[in-house]
């Protein structure tokens, strides 16, 4: 049985775009959770975060991200909260292989304050997201391999996931 290769991590650490050239690198499916949403309930997830609430989305994310896990085979990204999930995290076990992309916060604020598409942030102090960060990153942690990525290339990223 093939596994599928889960990248997991914050907002802006690079899923997305990993995700995207790792599956073309390896002919693998790819699927965005983010993006499968967005599709599936025709709204932006900062439009879906402000006219539904986000217990509505977690609801959802949950569901999409569990079928999807079921599958084999394919790399996946997860959405940011996506991990938090206990279900979610359980059902990765089961078939999956999870890579956190960390970055430190000194790396990763100035990316995710950038963007204007971080709905759960867009509220935040540059300290509520320091506590953000580190409070994800305790579960984070519980991935079955972590890369560092605060020096290194998009292509070193990449190259270090291949390696795994």
């Amino acid at each position: 049985m093939k596994k599928n290769l889960v990248l997991i991590g914050m907002m802006g650490s690079g899923k997305s775009t990993i995700g995207r050239i790792l599956a073309k690198n390896t002919k693998k499916k790819f699927y965005d959770v983010d993006k499968i949403i967005e599709r599936e309930i025709n709204l932006k997830i900062s439009e879906i975060f402000q006219n539904k609430g986000e217990i509505f989305f977690r609801k959802v994310e949950e569901k999409t991200s569990i079928q999807l896990l079921k599958s084999t085979g394919n790399i996946i990204a997860l959405g940011g909260g996506a991990f938090l999930n206990e279900k979610i995290r359980t059902e990765l076990k089961i078939n999956s292989i999870s890579v956190w992309l960390k970055w430190s916060p000194k790396f990763l604020i100035p990316r995710i304050l950038n963007s204007k598409i971080r709905p759960i942030v867009s509220k935040l102090t540059e300290k509520d997201l320091v506590k953000l960060i580190d409070t994800r990153s305790k579960i984070y942690s519980k991935a079955d391999y972590k890369i560092n990525c605060d020096k290194l290339s998009k292509d070193e990223i990449i190259k270090k996931i291949m390696e795994l």
